[in-house]
């Protein structure tokens, strides 16, 4: 009797249900604001690229087509400087909110440390780090909030809206600059507008697709800049020394967020696959002009 009553008491384990494997923790990235205007830049920069390439390729065929489907170059023209216009407000709204954060409200991180776009020396380490990971010399470098090719991205657009944006808007108010431009300035400006715009097509549609969705860890699309949120795995693999700095300091729960509705997900890979389509095209038509 001691034994069946010892079996009667003892637990099953074939009975007992099997442990639920435990959620996986999303962690914030980017504010709603921040995708907000990523969203606006990328959009925008698509539909410069795809008005402005026409108007710099007018003589091709598939130029005349694009023209013919939209009601001709005058129309091109218009959608061009639209989204110029509405480029430069959201760099300007962006660059107000980082002197407001940075010099009014004395935000820490805003121009030096590890949440900083700024470039340190820790940029230049990593960078020859990943050279020498590259050709199997060395460990992969280990990044904090921003790798050295985003800060190189961010800063690139900051010169886009100086170069290219300056020589645009001095062809659109080409009277009003020829009161303190010599007539040479203005020819140049022609020149510069369209080189620095190829230029920036072909490193967007290139190298930086390339940077951000179809390296190894982000194939084929970095779901962030859409969502906002990643999961810790990501968080851990990518960006490994912020995970480390936010542990340490008691930080980590404060970034805690909820996982992307599949809604979201849903739609943001077809508006990120949509971009990269119409991207890689645009890519493929200008590199066809000087090599077919």
């Amino acid at each position: 009797m001691p034994d069946l009553e010892q079996k009667e008491v003892s637990p099953n384990p074939a009975a007992e249900p099997a442990p639920r494997p435990a959620e996986e923790r999303y962690f914030m990235r980017f504010t709603r604001e921040q995708r907000y205007l990523h969203a606006v830049l990328f959009t925008t920069f698509l539909g410069l690229a795809a008005t402005g390439l026409p108007l710099r390729f007018s003589d091709s065929v598939w130029a005349r087509a694009i023209a013919g489907s939209v009601g001709g170059f005058g129309a091109i023209l218009f959608f061009h400087k639209l989204c110029a216009v509405v480029l430069t407000g959201a760099f300007l709204v962006h660059v107000k909110d980082v002197f407001t954060r940075g010099l009014l409200h004395r935000q820490k991180g805003i121009f030096w440390g590890p949440t900083s776009m700024v470039a340190n020396w820790k940029d230049a380490r990593d960078l020859f780090g990943h050279l020498r990971w590259f050709i199997g010399l060395g460990d992969r470098p280990k990044f904090e909030r921003y790798a050295y090719w985003e800060k190189f991205d961010y800063w690139a657009v900051f010169w886009g809206m100086i170069v290219i944006g300056f020589s645009g808007y001095a062809m659109w108010f080409a009277p009003f600059f020829a009161h303190f431009l010599p007539g040479w300035a203005l020819n140049a400006v022609l020149v510069i507008h369209s080189e620095e715009g190829l230029l920036a097509i072909l490193f967007i549609f290139s190298i930086h697709f390339v940077n951000t969705h179809l390296r190894p860890d982000s194939f084929p699309m970095d779901m962030v800049i859409f969502t906002g949120v990643e999961s810790e795995k990501e968080f851990k693999i990518k960006r490994p020394m912020e995970y480390q700095r936010l542990a340490s300091q008691g930080l980590l729960d404060a970034r805690l967020a909820t996982a992307p509705p599949v809604w979201l997900v849903k739609f943001s890979r077809i508006v990120g696959f949509t971009a990269i389509f119409i991207g890689l095209t645009l890519l493929a038509l200008t590199v066809s002009e000087y090599f077919v």
